[in-house]
């Protein structure tokens, strides 16, 4: 969602190919071995595979909304971003897919849930302050809402019930007003899965 973000406010074309990752087509195993998504084919044939890397080349093409600011990303929002990307990302996919963690939780997959839920609480109480202004860095949307938001998003949606009921208006705003914006209901349409 966030490489695809950024390709939308940064005004760049390009051909959007969903595919399922349980039925991997060659040409993304092609393009590249990590066989994740999502994968920017360049027109001089480079390969982007990271999506905080497409984001980053988007805006440097256009930053038609000003997530970079000055151009760059800043230390501080790598910083707090690169938090978002390690930590709470590991929470976030051990909350909502304890499953895939057997080694991890044990026989208690929901205790290890929960637990996992708890980690991912305290990064997120951690970001309620800095929403004082709206944003992340102040009055306006940055690289670093934007890469961080949809991981937001997915942490609220494991358990709707439990995030409203947190103490976290100004998160919850946040997330909120991210959800009702066009810039998110543009990106999120359905598209056919791409076949060869």
């Amino acid at each position: 969602m966030r490489a695809r973000l950024a390709l939308a406010c940064s005004g760049q074309s390009y051909e959007l190919r969903e595919i399922v990752l349980r039925d991997k087509p060659a040409e993304l195993l092609a393009a590249s071995p990590k066989a994740t998504v999502p994968v920017l084919v360049l027109a001089d044939g480079r390969v982007i595979d990271e999506s905080l890397e497409i984001m980053r080349w988007a805006l440097q093409q256009s930053d038609l909304a000003q997530w970079l600011g000055t151009g760059q990303m800043p230390d501080d929002m790598r910083a707090l971003v690169a938090l978002n990307d390690s930590a709470f990302k590991r929470a976030l996919d051990r909350y909502k897919y304890p499953g895939r963690y057997p080694q991890e939780s044990g026989a208690d997959a929901a205790g290890f849930a929960m637990a996992q839920r708890d980690l991912g609480a305290s990064w997120l109480a951690q970001l309620e302050p800095r929403l004082a202004q709206g944003w992340l860095f102040g009055k306006a949307a940055s690289l670093a809402d934007m890469a961080i938001l949809p991981f937001v998003r997915q942490f609220a949606h494991t358990d709707a019930a439990w995030f409203a009921a947190q103490p976290w208006p100004r998160l919850q705003a946040w997330l909120a007003a991210f959800e009702a914006s066009a810039l998110y209901t543009g990106v999120m349409g359905k598209h056919p899965v791409w076949r060869s």
